[in-house]
């Protein structure tokens, strides 16, 4: 009989991954949530609330590239002190995540937690040979695509072919 795995100490396994965090970078609650192989940012957003003060909390940040709630004045000084790029406004200020934000790649500490493999965000180079685009699904499914001859069978609807229902109306 083979063994269960152990069960991943969710709480453990975000405060993990929110160490690992460089300074003067961030991570937002669901890039926290798919580094350990999740959808579940806001049990990312409970975790920190109850867990977080132990841990640098301010680089987590909502999507938007906002801080979390009620702790603006004091993320903007550690943001300040870690050089964490910001974009200021002439009313507001918030973070600029296409500078600040970060993944964590393979080998990083956070890997002992995520088990490695898939734990990184893919870049836009990991995905150039993953597949055909949304575009080309949705073009596929509508016949607007490129046509391949013999690739794809009549779409017409055809009464006596077994693969067809009995009659769809």
């Amino acid at each position: 009989m083979t063994a269960e795995p152990e069960p991943i100490d969710f709480g453990a396994a975000v405060a993990e991954v929110v160490r690992s965090i460089p300074p003067g970078r961030v991570m937002t609650y669901g890039d926290v949530a798919a580094a350990l192989g999740s959808r579940a940012s806001r049990a990312v957003g409970k975790v920190m609330a109850h867990e977080g003060s132990d841990l640098p909390w301010w680089r987590v940040v909502r999507s938007g590239g906002l801080p979390p709630v009620h702790h603006e004045a004091r993320a903007l000084e550690h943001y300040r002190a870690e050089g964490t790029p910001l974009v200021d406004r002439a009313s507001a200020w918030r973070l600029d995540m296409r500078r600040a934000r970060w993944s964590p790649e393979p080998g990083d500490p956070s890997d002992d937690v995520t088990g490695g493999a898939g734990a990184h965000r893919a870049s836009r180079s990991d995905r150039a040979g993953a597949g055909p685009t949304r575009a080309a699904v949705r073009a596929d499914r509508t016949g607007d695509g490129p046509d391949r001859a013999g690739d794809r069978p009549d779409r017409a609807y055809d009464p006596t072919d077994p693969g067809f229902p009995v009659d769809p109306f």
